[in-house]
């Protein structure tokens, strides 16, 4: 196996290492590699790879980019969103106390250490978001019901060893009946508890703060398309904080000097990026196949906007009974082709799947028009109305 090919190689990277051309109309998700990084990161992470830096001065520099785009007092680059909300947490229990910084995670003695969560917020993300809490050693108080949160729910979980209040912005929480982060805030200010904002998949790097967020964490490898990192602003004391675990619990978290500069150049091109002509061009996507699945016998589909307010929409497609496929059957009949198309499909259990055109290549969207019409006008594999399982027998033959 050869991964490197200088010059003269007329085989891809994927080829040489005997994996799939995928075509990703999932969206930003980390298991299909996240987001294509923008030419400028690249370049960034190019650039500095050889090179010899101080880590804090390099964090310092990325602290004034990260503050100028977010509206943070300060902020920094760690591993990815998880590793940020780790940090933060454990920054709110330590504070700069070097030797608690140290002690984490397993000797909490004196500590605050407890998080509060909507039980609407406990997600996974391919892994439990209150595993994220237990590695800073604190544990999950979570508050209300799966299916609505009122005030009170919030207002007396807190307690003496509340060490903060953790607010989740993703489509994987329940969109309904949860308190709103103004109301989260305001509950847990009032008794001076710190609210962190788990903000991975969102586009807006400034309204969370606005909104009374004391700490933010973003994905630095979704929509801002950069290499694998999370970004962490908010106020300077609990950013200072959340900075110091890299010298306890984050040290396994730790960053390197190529996806801090590649994040740089990823928000500040963030700053130049044609928003319009982008949304443009997935909008179009979008009309391509909605128009591709008209006439189809038990196929809908229907433009939607993103459910946590993101300006962008998806294609949600509805699969019925006649259309003698299953909503999970369809999607896997799609993985299974070629080029495999990878669709959004964490809801096939009721009964539709999701297109997201947001990392599509140039041509890549006619490619899926006409992959999802010659599927439907194809005989049936045998396993068309298969029903949507959660079967880990293929994880668990990893690395075979």
């Amino acid at each position: 196996m050869t991964i490197y090919s200088a010059n003269g190689s007329n085989t891809t990277i994927r080829e040489r290492l005997g994996l799939r051309p995928i075509i990703n109309v999932s969206g930003t998700m980390t298991a299909l590699g996240a987001s294509i990084i923008v030419p400028e990161a690249i370049a960034a992470m190019s650039e500095i790879a050889s090179q010899w830096v101080e880590m804090d001065d390099l964090q310092r520099a990325a602290s004034t980019i990260v503050a100028r785009l977010t509206g943070g007092e300060a902020g920094f680059i760690t591993a990815c969103c998880a590793s940020g909300i780790t940090m933060a947490i454990a920054g709110a229990m330590t504070g700069t106390s070097l030797l608690a910084i140290e002690r984490l995670p397993d000797d909490t003695e004196g500590l605050k250490s407890e998080v509060i969560v909507q039980l609407g917020h406990i997600v996974n993300y391919g892994a439990p978001i209150d595993q994220s809490i237990r590695l800073a050693g604190a544990s999950t108080v979570p508050a209300g019901t799966v299916s609505v949160t009122q005030d009170y729910h919030v207002r007396e979980a807190i307690r003496d060893r509340t060490a903060a209040g953790l607010y989740v912005v993703a489509h994987h929480t329940v969109q309904y009946g949860m308190l709103s982060l103004e109301e989260f805030c305001e509950i847990c200010h009032a008794r001076g508890v710190p609210v962190i904002v788990d903000a991975a998949s969102e586009y807006d790097l400034r309204g969370f703060l606005a909104r009374g967020a004391d700490i933010v964490v973003y994905s630095g490898h979704k929509f801002l398309s950069g290499p694998t990192s999370g970004i962490v602003t908010g106020r300077k004391d609990l950013v200072r904080a959340a900075y110091f675990q890299n010298r306890g619990v984050a040290r396994a978290m730790k960053i390197g000097k190529e996806s801090i500069a590649g994040t740089m150049a990823a928000l500040e091109a963030w700053e130049k990026r044609d928003h319009v002509g982008i949304r443009q061009r997935e909008e179009a996507a979008l009309n391509l196949w909605k128009d591709a699945l008209q006439g189809i016998a038990g196929i809908g589909a229907e433009i939607i906007p993103d459910p946590t307010a993101n300006p962008l929409n998806r294609l949600q497609v509805f699969v019925r009974p006649e259309s003698r496929f299953s909503a999970a059957g369809l999607a896997s009949a799609l993985a299974a082709g070629s080029p495999p198309i990878i669709v959004r499909n964490h809801e096939v259990e009721r009964g539709h799947f999701f297109l997201d055109p947001c990392n599509l290549h140039p041509g890549e969207a006619e490619i899926v028009a006409e992959r999802m019409r010659a599927v439907l006008s194809a005989e049936r594999p045998a396993d068309a109305m298969k029903s949507a399982r959660k079967d880990t027998a293929g994880v668990l033959r990893w690395p075979d």
